[in-house]
């Protein structure tokens, strides 16, 4: 499984505590929307993350 930038954009769009995590990141780590659009990534989605299904499933759609 790869990062895409677009799934990724369409799961945080899906589920509300992705976008407020996004936001988050963005504020208190001072993090350009892209970086903290991987961050959040790497950490809800990669290495069976609680999002991983709901990623595939985008992913599959594509």
């Amino acid at each position: 499984m790869k990062y895409n930038k677009t799934i990724m954009l369409k799961l945080i769009n899906e589920h509300r505590e992705l976008h407020d995590e996004l936001k988050k990141l963005k504020s208190e780590m001072g993090l350009e929307k892209n970086f903290a659009v991987k961050a959040l990534y790497h950490s809800a989605v990669a290495e069976d993350g609680p999002y991983m299904k709901d990623y595939q499933d985008l992913e599959r759609l594509r």
